[in-house]
């Protein structure tokens, strides 16, 4: 996006700032890096790789991404869908993939961002994109079942597969991590939403789990070391890179992509209903990318816009990007200040907030809208994309979104009506033409829909028994488009009345579909003297020509 773009934006955000508005601006920052500062070590542990690779993930993301971003609002970081697919990555690739994969994602972010093709990405229906959210929210649930109950269990290909596990036995659950994980998922649960803006629930769950294991010193697995700098000890530098291999990780770089277009498109559309400002969705995708091109070499994980942290920017009372900075500069310090605390927090408190987080990543009330008016194709949909989201590697999973996508766009416009009616000779007169609808081998067909491949089928079906039809007028004011099946099928219905002597005329044709038969050398073949504004003309100059039928009546009578 070219730089007076950003430079708009900043314009546009900043005029008539005042040190009222950055008071404002800094309470909503230091309360976003409250909110982000658990979520972060959880999802940096969630991701498989380590809590200070989240924290540091935040940080990078919300000086970065957060000032070249496409909205006011937009705050980043990691986040659980993208977890759970890291979640899968690193068990196949170590973290080296999660790092190639990252940058690797965040080129295609980029260049997605620079060719203006962020509109496409809205074009997902919704089904599918609750299903996969509902599916990834199982995953990262799953994933946390071993924190939970203090145990270590063997991998699985599958989240569906892990679960399955449980259930054959073999480990001993821990009843101090059970305890630890449900004080936090009480606390979170319990806490009143209203108290909730002033402190996290679930930053008040981790303490009161830490002060609890701290003061107990019960044995189970805490975070450990947090190191206190940007530049991880395990980061990514260029000669990791597998230039042999690099064809292994662009499917799930793909994924990643997908899935951090979605996410930040999604933040940007629920934070533009809320504050009224419209997120321009390519500079998003393009700071997305920038960011996540740099996270990898400081050690960090993928990066995407957050939705709980961006509401909870806007209703703290947000003005600028400055709240995402803020929250960087909050994280950063926490980093320093509150590094050996941070260490001592139990791996159990961490599992106890992704659980929650995971069922409130559900988007309930679509799946409640979905389910209560029973639309069966976007049930269908949804069922589907969660179980391949649960079951199938990720990249897959999205593919099947994909495609699930291309067949509920073509089951939603593939349906043409065709009505055919004889002409009325009232209505004609009600509309001034007095002299026409005498004959009654003129007959009009009103189309409504596009008529392309998957239409062909219903429009042949409707002209199959044309009988003593003299001209047959194709109404198209509400065909919107065409394709080339569709010119094919008027091409061969054109022939079948021109051998019977009948003609075929056109009324009401839309710009871009007559530039169509056009190019398909349609009009020149049916003529131009059969195209008409309206089908009253059309039914007018087809009586002037006079009828076969009628005339053969006529003789024989």
């Amino acid at each position: 996006m070219p730089r007076r773009s950003l430079a708009r934006l900043y314009k546009d955000e900043f005029s008539g700032y005042s040190f009222t508005k950055f008071q404002q601006d800094l309470l909503a920052g230091l309360t976003v890096a409250a909110v982000a500062l658990p979520l972060a070590l959880a999802f940096g542990v969630a991701s498989g790789s380590t809590a200070s690779a989240g924290l540091v993930t935040a940080i990078i993301a919300g000086f970065v991404i957060g000032a070249l971003a496409g909205a006011p609002y937009q705050i980043s970081g990691p986040t659980g869908a993208m977890s759970a697919v890291l979640m899968l990555l690193v068990q196949k690739y170590g973290l080296t993939g999660i790092w190639v994969a990252g940058l690797m994602a965040g080129i295609f972010l980029t260049i997605i961002g620079l060719l203006r093709l962020g509109r496409f990405i809205a074009f997902i229906p919704s089904p599918v994109i609750t299903g996969f959210t509902s599916g990834i929210a199982l995953i990262i649930f799953i994933g946390q079942i071993d924190n939970f109950l203090g145990v270590k269990t063997t991998g699985a290909d599958s989240a569906a597969l892990k679960f399955i596990g449980y259930f054959k036995g073999g480990f001993t659950p821990d009843w101090h991590a059970i305890t630890l994980a449900g004080i936090v998922i009480l606390t979170m649960v319990l806490w009143p939403v209203k108290w909730n803006a002033k402190f996290p629930a679930s930053l008040l769950g981790i303490i009161l789990a830490t002060v609890l294991n701290a003061a107990l010193n019960w044995p189970v697995k805490m975070i450990g070391v947090i190191p206190q700098t940007l530049f991880l000890a395990d980061r990514m530098n260029f000669s990791m890179i597998p230039w042999a291999n690099l064809g292994d990780f662009v499917a799930p770089a793909l994924t990643i992509t997908a899935l951090g277009a979605i996410e930040s498109l999604l933040c940007g559309a629920v934070g533009s209903n809320m504050t009224g400002i419209r997120l321009q969705a390519n500079q998003e995708l393009i700071a997305q990318g920038l960011g996540n091109m740099l996270i990898p070499f400081f050690g960090g994980v993928p990066a995407t816009a957050a939705i709980a942290r961006a509401s909870v920017g806007i209703k703290s009372g947000g003005q600028t990007r400055l709240v995402s900075i803020i929250h960087a500069v909050g994280l950063l310090l926490s980093m320093f200040v509150l590094a050996p605390l941070m260490a001592r927090i139990p791996l159990a408190g961490l599992a106890g907030v992704l659980m929650v987080t995971a069922w409130r990543m559900n988007e309930w009330e679509g799946i409640r809208f979905i389910f209560g008016h029973r639309f069966k194709t976007a049930m269908i949909t949804f069922g589907i994309t969660l179980i391949a989201t649960i079951t199938l590697d990720l990249t897959q999973a999205i593919l099947v979104g994909a495609f699930l996508s291309g067949a509920m766009f073509l089951n939603n416009i593939a349906t043409l009506e065709v009505e055919v009616t004889e002409v009325d000779a009232e209505k004609l007169r009600q509309r001034g033409i007095e002299n026409a609808g005498q004959c009654k081998h003129v007959r009009v067909a009103f189309l409504t829909g596009p008529l392309f491949f998957a239409a062909t089928g219903q429009f042949n079906e409707a002209f199959t028994k044309l009988g003593d039809t003299h001209a047959l007028i194709l109404s198209m004011r509400g065909v919107p488009l065409i394709d080339a099946s569709g010119l094919e099928v008027i091409h061969r219905l054109y022939e079948k009345m021109h051998k019977q002597g009948s003609t075929l005329m056109f009324a009401g044709v839309h710009e871009n579909v007559r530039t169509m038969m056009e190019r398909g050398g349609l009009v020149k073949l049916v003529g131009e003297e059969n195209f008409f504004w309206s089908s009253d003309q059309a039914i007018v100059e087809a009586e002037k020509r006079g009828c076969y039928f009628c005339s053969s009546s006529l003789t024989l009578g």
